[in-house]
């Protein structure tokens, strides 16, 4: 398996990077779909959400009200990790065994993409064969949270606050895709370095079968 972290900030380009190296054949296992799952209604991990923050963050349907659990977490840091120290773990054990299953479904060669908005923040030691970035300046990334998801420029502001800075992602990363461009110059670097990967994947999976082989 050759694993790409994929990270970011917020509405920065991410998903459309990943989508586009899906279509390149890649698979993509994506954190925030797994933190969804980790606090659905029923799970232990809602349970344990609600003992932290009281039963004001769930609907009369047993649902997760995030906008309500949003307004507490975003505003307060500590309460923030104290919600990340539940929900981290559990994501972590999903991406695991997704991890385990694409390998066993597609074999050694497969390329998986973690797409993980809290690469950094979370400290993520999932045994990435390369780590890119995809950034945007501050002022795209509000006015893509304005128009896109219907929020107010403080909401958006406060969202961006609680991610790590683009230095620390930087710093994290082994390659950087800046999204201050127009699409199908992102989608072209992107690609761009698609291909290294597969090369790099090749070679990989090369080193491998000669390590088996005892050559």
């Amino acid at each position: 398996m050759y694993l790409i972290g994929l990270t970011g900030g917020i509405a920065a380009g991410k998903s459309t990077v990943a989508e586009h190296w899906r279509k390149l054949g890649a698979q993509e296992i994506d954190a925030d779909a797994l933190a969804r799952e980790a606090v659905v209604s029923g799970s232990a991990g809602l349970a344990e959400v609600v003992a932290e923050f009281g039963s004001g963050v769930v609907t009369s349907e047993g649902e997760l009200n995030r906008a309500a659990l949003g307004a507490i977490v975003f505003a307060d840091e500590a309460k923030r990790q104290r919600l990340e120290a539940i929900v981290h773990p559990i994501v972590r054990r999903k991406a695991e065994e997704q991890l385990a299953a694409l390998e066993t479904k597609f074999g050694p060669s497969v390329i998986v993409i973690y797409n993980v908005p809290l690469l950094v923040e979370t400290n993520s030691d999932l045994p990435f064969d390369t780590v890119v970035t995809v950034e945007a300046p501050e002022e795209k990334q509000i006015a893509r949270m304005m128009k896109h998801r219907g929020m107010s420029k403080d909401d958006a502001v406060a969202r961006i606050r609680s991610q790590a800075s683009p230095v620390q992602r930087a710093a994290r990363a082994d390659h950087i895709l800046n999204s201050n461009q127009e699409l199908a110059l992102l989608l072209r670097d992107a690609e761009n370095l698609y291909g290294e990967f597969e090369a790099a994947a090749a070679e990989k999976v090369a080193g491998n079968d000669s390590s088996k082989a005892g050559v």
